[in-house]
């Protein structure tokens, strides 16, 4: 999973629908948006907004990677989270490059980053935490802690990648993760700490039940008194010619179980596809959610076949996410 940064270049415009009255209004990108696997915070009036994202191993030491903007539409890059990996991955994790698919979530003042240590087709992978009172790195207090492992796949049937935090109505902190192997995961946290709540297994929420379990990347939301599961569905990271796609599911229990919008199990290879390739953008994926707006990365057929984030908002509909591409003119 090596990501290439390149120069700045203008992404897709996107205009929200008409009936997304109450959707925030999609941003015209530009800056610096070659973005993998996108951790979206969106900002109020008058703060900014985050994404940490992927790294790569050619810069920065292959830490992850921050950008700020504004005004959701101009990004800037602004650097890593480090200037080195902590020492303990790179001995823990044989041929580490990148960091990957960072996950960012606040509780109670302090910002909690996790992250994934891995190498492409390898399922001895690790999902670390890193803790701040801040994102932005020109505050004075900013410096990311190292809390050290949460969870681990070496030897196990489930892979420790994509992280994905969400609080239950309890205010208790689940950890859902996972890609291909026996699919996602979901297992128990605590605050304050962040790490693993006692000895408690991981459950599978969703799985496709193929010989190659094409299914990662969850995120858990809650919505209306549900939990909406979003996954990336497919292959990524080969440019064109990905066939990732976001799906959903829906649930009243945190874990499970999770039905797409016709009642089939994501245990079973359900998913209601929220956002799928549309002629020049291609396999959308990697996702995040922020104030009602979808963050994903997507690869431009129409360009370089490189990929960018991707910022569309997301509008309500009978309990269910819409989310479109922009018309084409």
């Amino acid at each position: 999973m090596r990501r290439i940064l390149i120069g700045a270049v203008v992404a897709f415009a996107a205009a929200a629908p008409a009936a997304c009255a109450q959707a925030p209004a999609a941003p015209e990108l530009s800056g610096d948006v070659f973005v993998h696997d996108p951790a979206y915070i969106r900002g109020d009036s008058d703060e900014p907004s985050w994404i940490y994202s992927t790294g790569n191993g050619q810069v920065g030491d292959g830490n992850i990677q921050i950008r700020r903007s504004d005004d959701d539409a101009e990004w800037e890059y602004v650097g890593e989270v480090w200037s080195e990996k902590p020492k303990w991955l790179t001995e823990q994790v044989e041929g580490l490059d990148n960091l990957w698919a960072p996950e960012l979530y606040e509780h109670d003042g302090t910002w909690y980053l996790y992250y994934a240590a891995s190498t492409f087709g390898s399922g001895s992978s690790v999902i670390a935490l890193a803790t701040n009172t801040t994102l932005d790195p020109e505050d004075p207090a900013y410096e990311w802690i190292d809390q050290g492992e949460v969870i681990s796949s070496a030897g196990k049937p489930y892979n420790a990648i994509d992280p994905n935090i969400v609080e239950d109505a309890d205010g208790e902190p689940w950890l859902s993760f996972g890609s291909f192997s026996s699919g996602l995961q979901i297992v128990p946290l605590e605050w304050p700490s962040g790490l693993l709540s006692g000895s408690a297994d991981p459950v599978t929420i969703a799985d496709r039940g193929l010989l190659e379990n094409a299914i990662e990347a969850p995120t858990i939301v809650a919505h209306d008194d549900a939990y909406y599961l979003f996954a990336s569905r497919g292959f990524c990271c080969r440019g064109v010619d990905s066939t990732y796609e976001i799906i959903v599911g829906r649930a009243d229990k945190v874990t499970g179980p999770y039905l797409d919008q016709a009642g089939s199990p994501l245990l079973e290879d359900g998913g209601t596809v929220v956002l799928t390739s549309e002629g020049d953008n291609i396999g959308p994926g990697g996702q995040s959610l922020s104030g009602d707006m979808l963050a994903f990365h997507w690869y431009d057929g129409a360009q370089d076949g490189m990929f960018r984030l991707g910022l569309l908002p997301v509008e309500w509909q009978d309990g269910w996410p819409a989310v479109a591409w922009p018309a084409v003119p």
